[in-house]
């Protein structure tokens, strides 16, 4: 019997579908495609955190007006710093930058610190007037910039008077872009101050407060104006009126404490000028509380302290109270000086050596320990660099130089090093009769043991 092949009822000869073909072709090189991209990061996988939002220029500067308010002068520049870093295009936040910068200055101990914290506001303020050239805020900034910078503790008398140029014409610069700009009047006042133009600075600076009388840059340069004078009471009521408007501000305090120090230091009377001396000590003090209350590590409130002491003739106060802010700023040659004079005064003389020795010639670590007068049992003390011969440094050369040629002895000679630095001391100031006069006397000692 013939029969038909058997067929499989359970499965069936798949048929090839050309369009079912091409449909997966495409499915995995789109596969293959989206992989890449993902590894590349060109695109992002799914359910990845939300992105934190990027900080605007805006908030950055209102951080550092807080911070600037605050009286964390490092904090309000780092936050501007981030704010131009942002947005690099604003001149408004470069100019606050700058002036920021200024003031911060005021909290700094050596010339270098000084000079660098300076030079930083001025590369500030040229890059707010290349983006802002018709500014008249930016260039009153820059006038003030100009007239911090041209400070002859920092810079040469040529240096110093071309600064001083610059800064009058860009205040000037300032006052045709929009006469009514109060910042710009405060600020040429400090300048004519600078070029001894006292009245035309009192004109400028009434003008201002007529103006504006809310701004702390107003009062501060008032009582600057007034210093000049000699208006030293007056000077400090204009204080108060910028520490009213920013009491967070320790420069300020320590401003005030100094005008009371140089009323107490012009008194005949002894009851007053220990009265003045009080309230003199008083503000140095509110300063150096405000930074502790801030966590600022700042050694300027203990050497004003210290100098309202040693211009009392308490010697031994004022030597605890520099050896306290060396506590703060270990490496810091110009405190060491400080000490030194201070123990030069009390007539303690063989202590100021090594104190002077780390200021001028700088110290190891070991060394910074006697120059502080010991360091605690857990403290390995600081190496110190020198101070290079400044007008700000002159007196801790030849105080060294005088000291050493003055404790000279026959067994134990320093007139060879008396001498070297007594020399620098000459070729620099051999025109200070005053100066040379000290030089003279210590060369004299130094001759009768034949060096």
């Amino acid at each position: 019997m013939n029969a038909a092949p058997r067929q499989n009822i359970f499965f069936r000869k798949p048929n090839t579908n050309p369009y079912r073909l091409f449909f997966l072709i495409c499915l995995i090189l789109g596969g293959v495609w989206l992989i890449r991209e993902v590894e590349q990061g060109d695109i992002q996988p799914l359910f990845l955190p939300t992105p934190t939002p990027t900080r605007t220029a805006q908030s950055y500067a209102m951080e550092g007006d807080a911070q600037f308010k605050a009286g964390e002068l490092d904090a309000a520049i780092t936050a501007y710093q981030e704010a131009v870093r942002v947005d690099p295009n604003n001149a408004e936040v470069w100019a606050k930058l700058a002036r920021i910068q200024v003031y911060s200055s005021a909290l700094l101990t050596t010339d270098e610190q000084q000079r660098d914290r300076l030079q930083a506001a001025l590369e500030s303020i040229d890059q707010a007037v290349s983006l802002a050239p018709d500014d008249s805020t930016v260039h009153a900034i820059r006038a003030f910039v100009l007239d911090w910078n041209a400070n002859p503790a920092l810079y040469e008398q040529q240096q110093v008077a071309a600064y001083l140029t610059e800064a009058e014409q860009e205040a000037v610069r300032a006052l045709q872009l929009d006469n009514q700009n109060t910042l710009a009047l405060a600020y040429y006042a400090e300048i004519l101050v600078d070029q001894q133009k006292w009245s035309q600075a009192e004109q400028y600076i009434k003008q201002a407060l007529e103006r504006d009388p809310t701004l702390l840059d107003v009062h501060r340069v008032f009582a600057y104006v007034l210093e000049s004078l000699g208006q030293y009471n007056q000077a400090i009521q204009e204080y108060d009126q910028a520490i009213v408007i920013a009491p967070n501000l320790t420069f300020l305090y320590l401003r005030a404490g100094a005008n009371y120090r140089r009323l107490a230091f012009g008194s005949t009377s002894p009851e007053l000028q220990r009265d003045l001396y009080d309230q003199s000590l008083e503000y140095f003090a509110k300063a150096a509380r405000l930074n502790e209350q801030l966590g600022i590590q700042n050694p300027i409130p203990y050497l004003s302290i210290a100098k309202t002491y040693s211009q009392e003739g308490e010697f031994f106060i004022a030597a605890r109270n520099v050896q306290k802010a060396l506590d703060i700023d270990p490496s810091n040659a110009d405190i060491y000086g400080q000490l030194g004079i201070v123990y030069f005064k009390s007539r303690n003389y063989e202590g100021s050596i090594p104190a002077l020795k780390c200021a001028v010639r700088g110290c190891t670590a070991e060394e910074s320990c006697e120059g502080r007068g010991g360091c605690d049992p857990d403290d390995p003390g600081t190496a110190v660099t020198g101070l290079p011969l400044s007008p700000n440094t002159v007196v801790y050369y030849y105080t060294y130089g005088s000291v050493l040629a003055a404790l000279s002895r026959p067994k134990q000679n320093y007139c060879p090093e008396a001498l070297a630095v007594l020399g620098e001391v000459k070729a620099a100031y051999g025109g200070d009769r005053d100066i040379m006069g000290i030089v003279q006397a210590g060369e004299a000692i130094c001759e009768s043991f034949g060096e």
